[in-house]
């Protein structure tokens, strides 16, 4: 059993997301992007994440109904919530749906490993 932690980042801004990515990967983390919601469902239906970094504002499904569908396809995958500042209460109401937690964008890449790391961990733990 290998210790790289599985990402999934989904946006529809297409620099952050692919700019997210590359960081990711070259701190040895095994990170993957999808465009929006509908995207993100159909690879989970392929592979296996740990936690995904989900933006609440998209275009054809937001993050909060990507949150619901997410949660019944794949329970024990831990999601972060990515939310600019006029949508904090969307990251609230994600994680009263089952997101781990919520940073706001632009969230600085050492936040957001924090926050990748604490929630592999969280995962581990239930699992």
């Amino acid at each position: 059993m290998n210790n790289t932690i599985r990402v999934l980042i989904v946006d529809d801004e297409d620099d952050f997301r692919e700019t997210i990515v590359k960081r990711l990967n070259a701190r040895k983390l095994k990170a993957e992007g999808a465009s929006g919601g509908r995207k993100a469902l159909e690879i989970l239906k392929e592979k296996e994440f740990d936690v995904m970094v989900l933006d609440v504002k998209m275009p054809d499904m937001d993050g909060i109904e990507t949150l619901r569908h997410v949660k019944k396809l794949t329970p024990d995958v831990e999601v972060i919530m990515l939310t600019g500042h006029a949508s904090v209460e969307f990251g609230l109401k994600g994680m009263q749906l089952g997101a781990f937690d919520y940073i706001m964008k632009p969230a600085p890449l050492t936040e957001l490993l924090d926050t990748i790391g604490q929630a592999y961990n969280k995962k581990k733990e239930g699992a």
